[in-house]
């Protein structure tokens, strides 16, 4: 699935990979959170961080009449204020889709998979 934006000048697609990879920079950018995860982690008892180049597997883009809706899946740190974290990955998502991309995210959602103690492998 792709967004399509129409310009004067033509038609630009953008996939839900590279959706996915601004939403994923943005969301690990923030405090309190340690990576992202599968946003199958708990189906496929699969626990581990993904790495950049993965994080189309923890984000979900939906493109409907409403507008652009995105799932993120987050590994928090220990200790922090699931909330405030949460806040912050929703107004930074949608700070850099709109500065980044020009799209413009009418719904954030923040999924934590895990909580992790710094340090713990």
């Amino acid at each position: 699935m792709t967004v399509k934006i129409n310009t004067n000048d033509g038609l630009i697609e953008l996939s839900d990979d590279v959706i996915a990879t601004v939403v994923g920079g943005s969301s690990t950018e923030i405090f309190g959170v340690v990576g992202m995860a599968s946003k199958s982690a708990i189906k496929d008892n699969f626990q581990s961080l993904l790495r950049k180049e993965n994080y189309a597997k923890g984000v979900v883009v939906k493109s409907t009449d409403m507008g652009l809706s995105v799932d993120v899946y987050t590994v928090m740190s220990y200790g922090v204020k699931i909330s405030e974290v949460s806040k912050n990955i929703q107004e930074r998502v949608k700070f850099n889709l709109e500065s980044q991309l020009g799209l413009t995210a009418d719904m954030v959602n923040v999924y934590v998979q895990n909580i992790k103690v710094v340090g713990e492998n």
